[in-house]
């Protein structure tokens, strides 16, 4: 058998440099790229380790699409049972605060906070702190300068309600002064005839459109010179 016009046969006598001929054939690439191993590795570690690694990685790929399939079939049951997105985020939320709060960091934090407190609230520092603002509290409440504050205040309130009070009442009497007067009185009267006369017309307005004689007749003229 040939091949580009040499025999590769391996009884054949040129069977050495047909070997000599693939020594200079580059190597693979695969082979080429790999990296060699680190210190205090030997060969077989490292062929040993990459086995390990491949193997892993292949078992990575398939817990990925069983974990693909799984979240699928999830899905379509949340569907079925009529289950939004919502429902899950607020489940996932709840379970997630509960886990937060059962958790050994939580517990940890809060009874270190409670800790804090107490020792805070029963140290010198804050009951000499406490004491002292009571005290001044107590003290501001009995100066003289707190009571004649109140005691102005009081009395401004009281001359203001007075001031309103009288106020209103002014303008109470002012109002019965002017309803009794005589200006009034005839501004009255002179509203009321108004309104007589406009009504008295209406009045005759709808008399004379509903008399069947008052129909096509003119009002008289007196002594007209026509």
């Amino acid at each position: 058998m040939e091949s580009g016009g040499q025999d590769i046969n391996l009884n054949s006598p040129n069977k050495g440099l047909l070997a000599g001929a693939m020594t200079d054939v580059p190597v693979d690439s695969a082979a080429a790229a790999r990296t060699p191993a680190p210190e205090g590795l030997t060969l077989a570690e490292e062929e040993e380790l990459r086995s390990e690694l491949a193997k892993v990685e292949e078992e990575i790929g398939t817990l990925r699409q069983v974990l693909a399939a799984k979240e699928r079939h999830c899905g379509e049951l949340k569907r079925k049972l009529g289950l939004t997105p919502l429902d899950g985020l607020k489940q996932n939320l709840s379970k997630s605060w509960h886990d937060v709060q059962v958790s050994n960091a939580y517990v940890k934090t809060s009874e270190k906070l409670g800790e804090w407190n107490d020792k805070v609230t029963q140290s010198d520092l804050y009951l000499s702190a406490s004491s002292t603002l009571e005290d001044w509290n107590e003290k501001l409440t009995q100066s003289e300068a707190y009571k004649k504050t109140q005691e102005t205040l009081s009395q401004a309130g009281q001359k203001t309600s007075a001031a309103l009070s009288n106020v209103g009442s002014v303008i109470s009497r002012k109002l019965g002064d002017m309803r009794n007067s005589a200006t009034f009185k005839s501004f009255e009267d002179r509203v009321g005839t108004i309104k007589s006369r406009v009504v008295g017309s209406r009045e005759n307005s709808t008399d004379s459109l509903h008399s069947p004689s008052g129909v096509g007749d003119k009002p008289p003229h007196d002594n007209a010179p026509f």
